[in-house]
């Protein structure tokens, strides 16, 4: 199967700021200027969209929705949600878990979870997530690509219709926990799934990848401020790369130093939970490349011990576990 154009309400000619046809502004706003359908967008029908319905009646089967979000790039975001996803796998076998790759233009899932390569089926039922395990599944549109080298070079609304399709058309099946993988920052694709995930059934929040250096800190607010002005629940917040952990004599050495105090500062500074840190551990990173589960392949870790203490306040967060203080 190849990436074909998403469905969308969008016009494929529309400005890179397009408001969409179904808004208020459509036909409106600035940059609608110039716009060949700017007078049909400024006549046409104003409402909901109607994907909102669709999506709501597809994840109807998915207890919770959470969001894995970061507000600077490179704090390895995708490869928390790789790792929660397997963690809560193994815990919980009698449950089911998907994750879906929501960074259009940068999909990482694939080779992180070892299923790069591996293509998509379609039946009537719409699209067949990838198996990781027999109760783990991922989406990604990295397994549509030709070739992993090719680069998806869409404008928003075109990312949004494939957000939009991936809702709507994957086959999830009863799901306990859906983790959505998205890119860094608060752009379209992070409008248009808590657009979505908004009117659907269930629980649903975000969690927030950060390091402990200020440069990645100043950004991770800006995500909070956007989890808190669309209402987002947030989860919490997990500091990745803490400290280097020595895969020899388990030394901890800190790489990059928490000068204002890292992730738990800003945390209480911003009154939204702190779920713990991760150690940075070169065996992981080996694990990621060749997609590998770095669980099983190292238990006895500190990455996975801490790892496991942060799953645990999750399932919390939504009332599937008990958590002691």
């Amino acid at each position: 199967m190849s990436v074909s154009e998403p469905t969308t309400n969008v016009p494929s000619d529309a400005p890179a700021h397009c408001p969409g046809t179904q808004s208020e502004d459509a036909g409106k706003a600035s940059a609608c200027a110039g716009c060949p359908n700017q007078q049909v967008c400024a006549t046409g029908p104003k409402g909901p969209d109607p994907a909102i319905a669709l999506v709501k009646e597809k994840l109807a089967d998915v207890r919770n929705k959470l969001l894995v979000l970061s507000g600077k790039g490179g704090v390895g975001k995708s490869t928390v949600t790789a790792l929660l996803s397997r963690a809560m796998a193994h815990r919980n076998p009698d449950q089911n878990f998907g994750v879906l790759d929501i960074d259009i233009c940068g999909p990482s899932q694939p080779r992180v979870l070892g299923v790069l390569g591996e293509q998509v089926h379609q039946s009537g039922s719409g699209w067949s997530p990838v198996y990781i395990e027999d109760n783990l599944s991922l989406m990604s549109i990295g397994f549509l690509l030709g070739s992993p080298d090719d680069a998806i070079i869409w404008r928003g609304p075109k990312k949004n219709g494939m957000i939009r399709q991936f809702l709507t058309e994957v086959d999830w099946g009863q799901l306990d926990y859906l983790l959505l993988d998205t890119p860094p920052g608060t752009s379209d694709e992070h409008l248009s799934a808590t657009t979505f995930l908004k009117g659907t059934d269930g629980s649903w929040g975000a969690i927030l990848v950060t390091t402990p250096q200020e440069v990645a800190l100043l950004d991770v607010r800006k995500e909070i401020s956007f989890c808190k002005k669309l209402a987002i629940p947030v989860v919490g917040v997990i500091e990745n790369m803490t400290a280097f952990v020595c895969p020899k004599c388990t030394t901890e050495t800190r790489i990059f130093p928490a000068r204002t105090g890292g992730a738990e500062q800003m945390c209480t500074e911003m009154e939204v939970p702190y779920l713990g840190q991760l150690p940075l551990d070169p065996r992981l990173t080996k694990c990621c490349d060749e997609g590998k589960d770095f669980i099983t392949e190292f238990p006895t870790s500190p990455a996975v011990k801490a790892l496991g203490e942060i799953v645990t306040k999750v399932r919390h967060f939504f009332g599937d576990e008990k958590h002691q203080q």
